[in-house]
């Protein structure tokens, strides 16, 4: 298998470190996190290197790099001594392909599996159904089926989605019936249930975490949230005027996907392996996230937003809202990050980015015409 990365290192750990001899020194645990090059991968790497693990990280091959939210974590090994360098390595896999998932278990014979890969747009999931599925939902069957035959017992988390719930009313918890409303929901019901069969069948220890929306300065630029801070932060230094959006109406439960990675995490560490909602347990409109945000920034969104009929889906999702009293009760999680200061960090973060850009524009090294 392809390795991009280092090879495996103590982590720098320091002179008090190195006073223990190594074969005293407990074995750091290992974990495989697939989708790591994305929001939550990179925020669930920091918080598992924060806890002494070994972190491998499965890619797929690109022409361009996509490793960006990784770049303050990742040291070329060519310019950076082995000590100095976290231990995580990247390794070329792809959900679509059982070979290479079996291999990468294999070699990295890992304690935990975070599997949070997925096409997981779910305006595009309605364009590309087939790949959703394919994917989203067998996907996450080979990778099971790969934990399943492995020689080492692993534990496995699977990164659910509050889209699951479609049009079932809120609040929505662990035993709130599914109804999908996307093929993107849809793939993640059967990834969901797929997973529960694994666990029941052979006694896997394999949780679903069903994670209402969480958001950050490193989601996705075609996600809502991040193109209103990402079209504010340009409004404000003057590379556009307008941003053009779907259906103000539909309400989510809007967390910050730092505080939701520790849950994932915490689901691992528990002597049964079960299922929990993770949410803030409040619900906001995409108009009133356009009101927080735009007022943050000192602007009036209706000065600026455009209603484009494009970007309403076929089947909408009208109001999710999670009831995560169980992950409260039994992992002892709550949210640390607040609506308001989830906006706050979101429109910081792309004001700054928006000036950096600004320069380059300026410079003509960029088209201002040319949006994110």
């Amino acid at each position: 298998m392809a390795d991009s990365s280092a090879p495996h290192s103590n982590g720098g750990a320091g002179a008090e470190a190195e006073a223990v001899p190594r074969s005293l020194a407990p074995p750091r645990r290992v974990a495989l996190v697939t989708g790591i090059t994305g929001q939550d991968g990179s925020y669930l790497t920091e918080l598992l290197l924060s806890k002494g693990y070994e972190v491998h990280g499965l890619i797929r091959r690109s022409s361009n790099f996509n490793t960006q939210r990784l770049d303050h974590i990742y040291h070329d090994p060519h310019a950076t001594p082995s000590a100095a360098r976290p231990p995580m390595r990247l390794h070329y896999a792809d959900l679509s392909d059982s070979s290479s998932l079996r291999r990468a278990l294999d070699h990295v014979l890992p304690d935990e599996v975070y599997n949070l890969a997925a096409q997981s747009h779910v305006a595009v999931s309605f364009e590309v159904p087939d790949y959703t599925a394919d994917v989203t939902a067998t996907g996450a069957l080979r990778l099971l089926e790969a934990v399943r035959l492995s020689s080492k017992p692993m534990r496995y988390y699977q990164a659910g989605s509050s889209e699951m719930f479609g049009s079932t009313p809120p609040p929505q918890s662990e035993a709130t019936p599914f109804h999908p409303r996307s093929p993107y929901a849809a793939a993640k019901v059967a990834a969901h249930w797929y997973t529960v069969n694994y666990r029941e069948a052979y006694g896997l220890f394999a949780c679903n975490g069903v994670l209402f929306n969480h958001e950050s300065p490193r989601r996705g630029e075609n996600f809502v949230t991040r193109k209103i801070t990402r079209a504010i932060g340009r409004i404000k230094v003057g590379l556009q005027t307008k941003v053009f959006l779907g259906n103000l109406s539909a309400a989510r439960d809007w967390g910050f996907a730092g505080d939701y990675v520790e849950a994932m995490w915490l689901m691992l560490q528990q002597d049964k392996p079960d299922d929990y909602v993770v949410a803030t347990e409040e619900c906001h409109t995409v108009e009133e996230f356009l009101q927080a945000a735009f007022g943050y920034a000192g602007l009036n969104w209706k000065d600026h937003v455009v209603i484009d009929k494009k970007y309403f889906r076929p089947s909408e999702v009208d109001c999710l809202q999670g009831d995560s009293s169980k992950s409260r009760r039994v992992l002892g999680w709550k949210p640390k990050v607040g609506f308001q200061q989830l906006v706050e960090m979101m429109v910081d973060n792309d004001i700054e980015l928006a000036k950096k850009e600004k320069v380059l524009v300026d410079a003509g090294y960029r088209d201002p015409k040319q949006q994110p």
